[in-house]
């Protein structure tokens, strides 16, 4: 009988690979609310949702009771699907203009997928981005260096996206891995973290890179080791719920992760 081993990665894209700190879409979620009803949020609160899908996303953000509640005094109604409709028609254009300047792929990244494809580990991702984005950002990130096996967007597939497996079941069968239980999910958020449970994969979370942290790269490699530890209990905060089988700081210390759970699927464990 053959050893098991890691045989898939499933990556998020911003906040994982691309885009430290993911503002890409943060940031034109704040201008889709200024621009179609001169309504402000701030970028906490669009950072709330992060890993849904945009439409959803948006939806998430007006239900955040602090949004709903202004949103209330300013239109005396609550917010509405047409208004989600606005919104998201408004975010798109924006997005797909914008998203490729923020296709600098996070430190470490290059080497381990390298690391990774030298032990013949498959690399697959899926994002909350729909596909007219990610068509934008994969000839951005390939002129960089990085082109995943498999990329699935939010809505590619009819059953949906985050935090349902689906996407990540799709890279599956792309990917032709035998057993979830060898499949790693890695991503920075909640939802993208509830994914991979809920497809039967070990899951990790990353803690400074992404959405819950928010910080630039420069700020990351410029911050003193107790301005560090304060961003990873905010994000270990964030993710205390949702028991990521492992939480690291980048893309950069998966590969310690992959030798754990391949010493692991040996003993004979399952995520």
């Amino acid at each position: 009988m053959m050893t098991k081993q890691v045989q898939a990665v499933i990556f998020d894209w911003a906040g994982t690979v691309v885009d430290f700190g993911s503002f890409a879409p943060t940031t034109i979620f704040v201008e889709a609310f200024r621009r179609e009803y001169d309504f402000e949020i701030s970028l906490a609160e669009a950072r709330v949702p992060m890993g849904l899908g945009k439409w959803d996303h948006i939806k998430a953000v007006g239900e955040l009771p602090e949004v709903a509640a202004r949103w209330q005094d300013r239109f005396g109604r609550a917010m509405n699907t047409e208004d989600i409709d606005k919104i998201y028609h408004t975010f798109m254009p924006l997005q797909v203009a914008k998203v490729a300047e923020h296709a600098n792929l996070i430190p470490g990244t290059l080497d381990v997928v390298a690391a990774l494809r030298a032990q013949n580990i498959r690399i697959g991702s899926c994002s909350g981005y729909p596909r007219v984005v990610m068509n934008e950002l994969l000839p951005a990130a390939a002129a960089r260096g990085f082109e995943p096996d498999c990329v699935v967007a939010t809505d590619d597939l009819a059953a949906g996206g985050r935090p349902g497996p689906f996407m990540a079941l799709q890279n599956v069968i792309n990917l032709g891995a035998g057993d979830v239980a060898c499949c790693v999910k890695v991503d920075d958020s909640v939802p993208g973290i509830e994914e991979g449970h809920h497809a039967g994969m070990w899951t990790v979370a990353l803690l400074l890179s992404g959405n819950e942290a928010g910080l630039t790269e420069a700020e990351y490699l410029n911050a003193s080791e107790a301005q560090l530890n304060s961003a990873r209990e905010k994000a270990r905060n964030a993710f205390q719920h949702c028991r990521a089988h492992y939480q690291i700081d980048t893309i950069a210390n998966l590969p310690a992760v992959i030798l754990d759970i391949n010493q692991r699927l040996v003993a004979g464990e399952r995520p």
